[in-house]
């Protein structure tokens, strides 16, 4: 346990670890709905979109890492039973039941979005207060915000090459 880590953070270190615990909990949920997506995956440039589903999982699991840590260093307890994770997150997962290669890219765009939110929440919550925990949060944000843009590139490229077939079949 840091004991100047929790010193010389200036937040509210119940509310604090209470919402790092929420996106500790929604990064374990996101790396496996990316992993699982990757695996089943079906549709137009699955291949591309299954690496970078791999790609994002794995960043997916580098947070959950870092927010394990720094629950740690303030002298909290990350989520130890995953049965939890779908309790306390407030992005959830969302189970590929149609793999369909749309389907997923819509799915992960939700969940990027509600992750950007958290972090952004975190980032104004620790700003100032909290550096560490801030630093930590800004490089986090600015890895769902690329994940963000890279979901939202597969999906107008896919719908670029429907509107090209189309035209070429009038």
């Amino acid at each position: 346990m840091g004991e100047m880590a929790q010193k010389i953070s200036k937040v509210d270190r119940e509310e604090l670890l209470k919402i790092l615990n929420i996106a500790y909990a929604e990064e374990w949920l996101a790396y496996y709905q990316y992993w699982l997506g990757a695996q089943l995956i079906v549709g137009p440039e699955r291949k591309a979109i299954a690496e970078e589903f791999i790609e994002h999982a794995t960043e997916e699991f580098d947070h959950a890492q870092k927010l394990a840590t720094r629950i740690i260093e303030l002298g909290g307890t990350p989520i130890l039973n995953p049965d939890e994770w779908q309790k306390v997150a407030l992005c959830k997962y969302d189970a590929p039941t149609k793999p369909y290669v749309m389907n997923l890219l819509e799915q992960n765009l939700v969940a990027e979005r509600c992750a950007i939110v958290r972090y952004q929440k975190i980032c104004e919550m620790t700003h100032g207060n909290d550096y560490e925990t801030y630093r930590m949060a800004v490089k986090i944000l600015h890895e769902e915000i690329e994940h963000e843009d890279e979901i939202g590139c597969f999906k107008d490229d896919i719908n670029a090459l429907y509107e090209y077939k189309n035209k070429m079949q009038d």
